[in-house]
């Protein structure tokens, strides 16, 4: 069930403004642990990308499930005419699940690649699309 803080916009932008936000800095963690190089940074590297996989399982992928269990949803229900458009913001999270799993997998060889750090990136550039998608044809249009 979702709860009401996903029917409010503020709310709901604040929800999304913290999940990137907090995967931005530990991003940003991450690339500086590799750059800098510092002592056992492979370790350091690998334990922030660990932390930062789990983040966005945790808060995106958590956040991701609630909206399609409820708000999209009651979205459709009230406004038929959303179908198309939650159509494509559930494929945004399908590809936020899939990408995830990726960095999992590559995650297992215990080191960190271009390929991890590429589809890091991808998370946020799709989260920004899709939150702004997501509040122009689930809240400005449909209120």
């Amino acid at each position: 069930m979702s709860g009401p803080s996903l029917y409010k916009l503020d709310a709901h932008r604040s929800i999304h403004e913290g999940v990137f936000t907090e995967g931005r800095d530990l991003l940003e963690l991450l690339l500086k642990v590799l750059q800098e190089k510092a002592d056992n940074y492979e370790k350091h590297a690998l334990m922030a990308a660990e932390a930062l996989v789990e983040h966005w399982e945790t808060r995106l992928i958590a956040h991701a499930d609630s909206e399609e269990e409820g708000f999209y949803l009651e979205k459709v229900k009230q406004h038929p005419d959303l179908l198309e458009k939650v159509t494509w913001l559930k494929r945004d999270h399908e590809l936020f699940r899939i990408i995830v799993k990726e960095i999992r997998e590559l995650l297992r060889d215990g080191k960190i690649t271009d390929e991890i750090i590429d589809r890091f990136k991808a998370i946020s550039v799709i989260g920004k699309i899709h939150n702004e998608d997501e509040e122009k044809y689930l809240f400005e249009d449909h209120s």
